[in-house]
């Protein structure tokens, strides 16, 4: 304390200690605001149903419930997934897409990220119409794989990622309760073939690839009289 101040009153005192504290804080330079994190732009359903129910509709239905067994339902798909999927159907720098099809390839080209992000949020928003087990010769075996695997060559659950009744986990693992056989069928040969390979770390391809033919229409099967 400076020594002019050591011999005054203490009332007097504290109002100099109260001044010399000001004085040095307005003295101070003004720290600039951290900057405010940029808001991750989530979709709009509003905005995408409008080309979602009619662009995709053809394939997909007007609300993600697909006609054809051959194409999937995106109704209550998570919309972080059903993003990554339209991402990775677009062509990267190098003119490549990371999943190939020659129907999405083309069909996605022409949207913006807002505008795939809108469509996610569409589909997501909408209710899936169940499915059903058709197979009752193989649905012992379907769940066995479903819900255990197969320790003895390595097979892990299905449930161990999508959950018991086929939920997923939004942005990881995708909802497949409910998806047509035909189409899980479809997807699970070409992920074993490398086809398709936009599975982060190839977890689906060395899945898939220690499943005979009846292991996944089994496995196939049971997902979709999942609820």
């Amino acid at each position: 304390m400076p020594r002019t101040l050591r011999f005054l009153p203490r009332s007097m005192l504290s109002l100099a200690t109260l001044a010399l504290t000001f004085t040095v804080q307005a003295s101070e330079p003004n720290k600039p605001a951290a900057p405010a994190k940029p808001t991750v732009y989530q979709g709009d359903a509003a905005r995408g149903q409008p080309i979602a129910a009619t662009v995709c509709a053809a394939c997909h239905g007007p609300d993600g419930n697909s006609p054809l067994s051959a194409n999937p339902k995106l109704a209550g798909q998570h919309a972080a997934y059903l993003f990554k999927q339209m991402q990775n159907f677009k062509a990267n720098a190098e003119g490549k897409p990371e999943r190939v099809s020659a129907i999405m390839n083309g069909m996605i080209a022409a949207f913006t990220e807002e505008q795939m992000k809108d469509f996610a949020a569409y589909f997501a928003a909408q209710k899936q119409t169940g499915g059903e087990a058709k197979n009752r010769a193989t649905v012992e075996l379907g769940q066995k794989l479903y819900r255990a695997g197969d320790a003895s060559k390595g097979l892990p659950a299905c449930a161990g990622c999508h959950g018991p009744t086929g939920a997923g986990l939004p942005a990881q693992y995708p909802r497949i309760a409910g998806q047509f056989t035909e189409y899980t069928e479809a997807q699970l040969k070409t992920f074993r073939t490398g086809e398709r390979a936009n599975d982060p770390n190839k977890m689906m391809q060395m899945i898939a690839v220690k499943m005979t033919d009846a292991e996944i229409s089994a496995v196939a099967d049971y997902i979709a009289g999942l609820h």
